[in-house]
């Protein structure tokens, strides 16, 4: 599951998404949060209220923030096995251009950065996407992922 703050309109970024979000299986589901208006810090308490109420309870929570852990390909694979073995659903959360609001954080169990750089919350989802298809081939031995090549 994929719970993300703002709606994912037509083009490139939506494109993106849908062509590795194709390839997942099972594909990930998305809900939308809208996003919020206000200062910069009630816009993240506004969004953070949404995604946590969006959030089943027993899921597993990651939150993808910069601050958080940066695995490489196979490392991310290999933290999918541990977490899909809890037995327990995920959730991936995306906050919106502010940020994850602290609650959310906290809720987190889990923290995952696809790197040092800032990335717009709607390409996140493309890039977060393939990044699981590639966790998943390297997982089922599938070529797609070239471990030799740097």
């Amino acid at each position: 599951m994929l719970i993300a703050v703002g709606r994912l309109k037509p083009g490139p970024e939506a494109d993106l998404f849908a062509q590795h979000n194709a390839r997942l299986r099972p594909p990930l589901q998305v809900r939308e949060i809208p996003e919020a208006r206000g200062s910069a810090a009630e816009m993240r308490r506004r969004e953070g209220a949404a995604l946590l109420a969006a959030l089943p309870e027993a899921t597993l929570a990651i939150a993808l923030d910069l601050g958080g852990h940066m695995p490489d390909s196979e490392g991310l694979a290999a933290l999918l096995e541990r977490w899909e073995g809890s037995g327990r659903p995920l959730a991936f959360l995306i906050g919106g251009a502010e940020g994850l609001d602290p609650a959310v954080q906290a809720r987190a169990e889990q923290r995952l950065s696809l790197g040092p750089m800032t990335w717009p919350h709607f390409l996140v989802r493309g890039l977060l996407a393939e990044q699981l298809y590639r966790a998943q081939a390297i997982r089922a031995g599938h070529p797609y992922h070239r471990a030799w090549r740097p």
